[in-house]
């Protein structure tokens, strides 16, 4: 690869990651807005919106780690000359996440009182 090349790949590598961590500073803040905020405004049984703002947080969290590990092995793999590893299975997990709480959010939005 030349040099070129391998400048611009290192930037989207960079673009990537920062995509990564944008992603989990908005589930960090929205699963902390409802996981804390949201119970005290609503009133009422409070542990689903405690529930759903942990799952949220600790996705945003996952995100960022995952970012940072793919990340380096972009880069390794780009020293390497190799394909780097992908985290299927983690993605596929994080998936899973976000489309329970996506189904938690809609069932809270319709069941609420």
């Amino acid at each position: 690869m030349a040099s070129g090349e391998v400048h611009r790949t290192q930037l989207a590598h960079e673009r990537t990651y920062l995509a990564w961590w944008r992603t989990g500073l908005a589930a960090i803040a929205a699963g902390f807005a409802i996981g804390r905020v949201l119970p005290e405004v609503v009133g009422g049984t409070n542990w689903p919106y405690i529930a759903l703002g942990t799952a949220l947080a600790g996705s945003g969290l996952a995100a960022m780690v995952y970012g940072i590990v793919h990340y380096r092995e972009l880069q390794a793999a780009l020293r390497e000359g190799r394909e780097p590893h992908t985290g299927e299975g983690f993605l596929l997990a994080l998936a899973a996440v976000g489309i329970a709480v996506g189904v938690v959010s809609v069932l809270l939005v319709l069941l609420a009182p």
